[in-house]
């Protein structure tokens, strides 16, 4: 469905709303003749527009680099989405006699310009997003390999050994938070105080001392005070 002039305007900065007139959506809509990369292109062309805030680059320029991205994204190589991109472009170099090394180096320089790189950059999946499938595919693999009752069995221990690797839960990492609490020399003393109540108290239980009569007893200063409480 070829985008309106609402539309791309929504989609360009400020700076550019302005120079958006019916011709100019007119050669958006028009700029790829395949009807499914056209929607591609116009897809990238609201995707990518972010390139444009800064001011460097001419929208036409974004035009041409956008629909170059896209024939990139549909699997084409440099020199093919070159071509098609910029089609009366390449057909002038090859009239002009151009080899096939000289014209890529011209592809080459294209695809490194900055803006085309912007675009690129915008574009980039993931590597695990995007074999995601193919991850699937080999963890099948390593599952019939280590069920195939005619596989050597080194084989199946190997598989059996990836497939676990593979598949175990990730570990909940823990936490170790410092939330810088000291302990104050009013604190030490007191934990020193009790560790030799509780030594005082002890010895004097060994030395038949009345129980009761010593969990009565308040804080041991020392071992001729008691402070009750």
């Amino acid at each position: 469905m070829a985008l309106t002039h609402t539309e791309v305007v929504s989609a360009l900065p400020a700076h550019l709303k302005t120079a958006v007139t019916p011709a100019f959506v007119d050669k958006l809509n028009n700029i790829v003749a395949d009807q499914h990369v056209a929607e591609e292109f116009e897809r990238n062309f609201i995707t990518y527009s972010k390139v444009l805030t800064g001011g460097k680059y001419k929208t036409g320029d974004y035009l041409n680099a956008v629909a170059y991205v896209t024939y990139k994204l549909l699997g084409h190589s440099n020199q093919d989405a070159y071509k098609y991109a910029f089609p009366d472009r390449y057909r002038d170099m090859v009239a002009a006699g151009k080899d096939a090394k000289q014209i890529s180096s011209f592809v080459a320089a294209y695809h490194k310009g900055q803006l085309v790189t912007a675009i690129l950059e915008q574009s980039i999946v993931p590597a695990w997003v995007l074999h995601q499938g193919k991850f699937h595919e080999a963890i099948g693999v390593l599952a019939e390999v280590a069920l195939d009752t005619t596989a050597l069995n080194k084989d199946r221990v190997a598989a059996a050994d990836s497939l676990a690797k593979h598949l175990t839960a990730p570990v909940a990492k823990e936490v170790n938070l410092n939330i810088g609490v000291q302990e104050s020399s009013g604190m030490i003393e007191m934990k020193q105080m009790m560790a030799e109540m509780a030594r005082q108290q002890k010895e004097m239980i060994e030395n038949g001392a009345d129980v009761k009569a010593i969990a009565e007893q308040g804080l041991i200063i020392d071992a001729t005070a008691t402070e009750k409480p």
